[in-house]
């Protein structure tokens, strides 16, 4: 009850009580130093200072209540960098003190370097503090996916070509205008020309033609990147020349992938398998994702698993494309890991339906089993009619939980780059919304006792 009691007392300063999500996170965060202390070992990974948190540089904790300021918030980094100046709150909830505020390029340094993995243990430190104060006690879950979409735009086999060169291009001017003697030619105009001509054809015909067009040029631009790695100069790169130069090399079978793969279904006729394609040559992490008869999207799957306070108890982003039922036990084994506790009630969507996970959940020791839709002999356990009945009515609240969560931060598109940041940026997420739930939660009991 230590939680309550402090945040009453801070409530009657005027801009904790106008901000109590911040209030309440300031006082977990003041009351137990060990859940930031988790990141230090990503934030100060490479760093050879003894001094890491000296005046011009942020604490470890200053770090990390930035990120939570900037999520709660729904900021970028320059917002954040203008937010130390124009908001009180920001202020005192970063732990300022009078500085000058630090720079958004700073903030963004340390905080990429969070790992998904320390936010996971963050959020699971949050929520284990809930279920100590009683605001959740992970008796009944409920889970569901949904899909983060990664941010890039609709992928065609004839704007890959087009991305390929244009970013050829760029590295190429990059490497030329940090290395004498290096000339390239451009391939941009043509390539152009040509994507805009298959974009506005519709006949197959000439649309097989113009592709075979395209792949001459894509050709010469992949043979000009591959010359300019096997015969580098005499003259020795610099270091970020070597740089480029490796950024290149990767970059190099990702243009021949691409090529293999517009040869094969545009001049061929191959139908070419969802797991050998390439989705985005920024994002190349991106999966397709086909969610019964709905839409195609570009993005992951996200599995989240939710209690009766609504907070997130697991949120995990998915490889790849998995059906809902082979992801059942693997929730079920990371809520006993994560919390230690089996629950008595699980209720999930009909995806998730099957004899194997029925059976294993009445193995782990869950009591009432309810699949909102079953399909033959297999049927939902539970202890009553009633209980099956109120379950799955229960269920269908997590939609909702992921609507809410996916609206109030952003989470339809996840625009930061990388897998590992697209894993950060759904965990962090996770939290703010968690925290918005739990501030509920205790102004509730406040009033309410």
């Amino acid at each position: 009850m230590k939680i309550f009691n402090d945040l009453k007392l801070k409530f009657e300063h005027p801009d904790w009580s106008r901000n109590p999500e911040f209030g309440l996170i300031d006082t977990i965060l003041t009351q137990h130093p060990e859940l930031w202390e988790d990141v230090r070992a990503d934030i100060t990974e490479g760093t050879t200072t003894l001094n890491f948190g000296r005046k011009d540089t942020p604490t470890v904790e200053q770090i990390m209540r930035a990120a939570l300021y900037k999520e709660l918030k729904g900021l970028d980094y320059r917002g954040l960098e203008y937010a130390q100046s124009d908001s009180r709150i920001c202020t005192t909830f970063i732990k300022l003190d009078e500085r000058k505020p630090f720079s958004f390029q700073l903030f963004q340094k340390y905080i990429s370097k969070i790992s998904p993995e320390s936010i996971q243990t963050l959020l699971i430190g949050i929520n284990r503090l809930a279920i100590e104060e009683g605001l959740e006690d992970i008796d009944s879950i409920r889970t569901d996916s949904t899909v983060v979409k990664s941010n890039i735009h609709y992928p065609t086999n004839n704007a890959l070509v087009w991305d390929c060169i244009k970013e050829s291009h760029r590295l190429l001017a990059r490497l030329s205008g940090q290395t004498e003697g290096l000339s390239f030619r451009d391939y941009r105009k043509s390539a152009k020309k040509n994507y805009y001509k298959i974009n506005n054809t519709k006949s197959k015909d000439k649309r097989v033609d113009l592709f075979r067009k395209q792949l001459i040029v894509f050709t010469k631009a992949i043979n000009q990147v591959d010359q300019v790695i096997r015969n580098p100069k005499k003259k020795a790169y610099n270091p970020n020349d070597l740089i480029i130069l490796e950024e290149l090399k990767n970059f190099l079978s990702t243009m021949r992938q691409v090529y293999d793969i517009t040869k094969r279904k545009e001049l061929l006729g191959e139908k070419v398998p969802n797991a050998e394609k390439v989705f985005s040559i920024y994002e190349s992490h991106t999966d397709i994702i086909v969610k019964g008869g709905r839409e195609v999207e570009f993005g992951h799957k996200v599995q989240v698993t939710g209690g009766k306070s609504n907070l997130l108890l697991d949120c995990m982003v998915l490889d790849g494309n998995p059906a809902d039922t082979t992801q059942y036990k693997q929730g079920i084994d990371r809520i006993k890991e994560m919390y230690g506790h089996v629950p008595r009630n699980m209720a999930v969507d009909g995806g998730y339906a099957s004899n194997e996970n029925l059976g294993y959940a009445q193995e782990t020791g869950i009591k009432n089993i309810v699949f909102n839709k079953v399909v033959g002999s297999l049927k939902s356990q539970a202890t009553s009619k009633k209980m099956e009945t109120m379950l799955k009515k229960w269920r269908s609240g997590i939609e909702a939980v992921i609507s809410n969560y996916k609206r109030r931060f952003s989470m339809r598109i996840c625009n930061w780059k990388g897998y590992k940041h697209f894993k950060a940026k759904v965990l962090w997420s996770a939290i703010a919304y968690n925290i918005r739930v739990l501030t509920r939660l205790v102004i509730a009991r406040f009033q309410f006792g």
